[in-house]
């Protein structure tokens, strides 16, 4: 599993502004639309369907959120970075931190483990503290792009 597997650069947000945990996933939504092509308030309910059943705030300032829907060929994935004069998104995380970063991923209703292995290798990356810095740093989505490409290719 490549970076090119998971993350298309066009669905690689550096700056989005949300002042609240719906108007982050939104802008999941709307960008998975625009790139793989699913209905964004179909992708937006699942994202809130699985915020519902628990918080993807995994700590850190990192959230994972996840949902399964039709129409995604295989385990996509969506990259999101809040704008750094806005206030991070309050996500219920296990740490109780705010969100400014995050990686949503969409899998096929079928895809069990493609989902699970994309989802641990995620959240291995994303556990890194100089990653998340330079993430945080990173002045483009090109530049956050080429981060997480880096790192997936060197973590496999």
């Amino acid at each position: 599993m490549t970076i090119e597997d998971l993350l298309d650069p066009a669905a690689t947000l550096a700056r989005v502004s949300a002042s609240n945990r719906r108007q982050a996933l939104n802008a999941v939504a709307e960008a998975a639309s625009r790139v793989f092509g699913v209905d964004a308030a179909v992708a937006l309910q699942g994202l809130l369907d699985r915020e519902a059943a628990g918080t993807t705030g995994v700590g850190h300032g990192v959230a994972l959120p996840h949902a399964r829907l039709d129409g995604v060929d295989r385990v996509r994935a969506v990259f999101v970075r809040q704008v750094r004069l806005e206030q991070p998104v309050e996500f219920e995380a296990i740490d109780g931190k705010p969100v400014d970063l995050m990686i949503a991923l969409f899998a096929p209703p079928d895809a069990t483990s493609d989902h699970l292995r994309a989802l641990a290798r995620v959240s291995r990356l994303m556990r890194q503290p100089a990653l998340r810095q330079h993430l945080r740093d990173a002045e483009s989505a090109d530049a956050v792009y080429a981060l997480l490409a880096h790192d997936l290719r060197t973590a496999a």
